[in-house]
């Protein structure tokens, strides 16, 4: 059952990579992900001619699942056309620690069939949370 479930996410992300907004650098990047009540949420990476401005594709798929009321993300998968599977940036690992645990699930993929899977403890070890913040008033 769990090849089924990713499988299910990492088809998803391979689908919405398609609709990737990439006119600079013609790097495209899906994301999905699950969130706890079973449904799936995706992203592309959207450039603009300001380039900092950017949206990444885990970005995109995490405020998809926030805009629809879920705040804890159960899977990713992300997808490229890479040579090897491409992990998330510093700061959606940091976006993926803030709505995942330790050791939810992470899969890479490249769009020939390589896989890399993972979870977020593992791409973000040492993550900042709200427990840093405790003394905090």
């Amino acid at each position: 059952m769990e090849g089924v479930r990713r499988m299910s996410l990492l088809d998803a992300a391979r689908e919405v990579r398609e609709m990737a907004y990439v006119p600079y650098s013609r790097f495209k990047v899906g994301a999905a992900v699950r969130g706890a009540s079973g449904a799936i949420y995706r992203g592309c990476n959207v450039e603009n001619v300001a380039y900092p401005e950017g949206t990444c594709a885990e970005a995109g798929a995490i405020a998809a699942m926030v805009a629809a009321g879920e705040t804890e993300l159960i899977e990713v998968a992300v997808i490229a056309d890479s040579p090897s599977p491409v992990p998330p940036c510093g700061g959606c690992r940091q976006k993926l620690a803030e709505f995942g645990r330790h050791d939810t699930p992470v899969l890479l993929a490249t769009t020939e069939g390589g896989t890399l899977a993972t979870t977020v403890g593992e791409l973000l070890p040492g993550r900042f949370d709200a427990g840093h913040m405790a003394r905090a008033e």
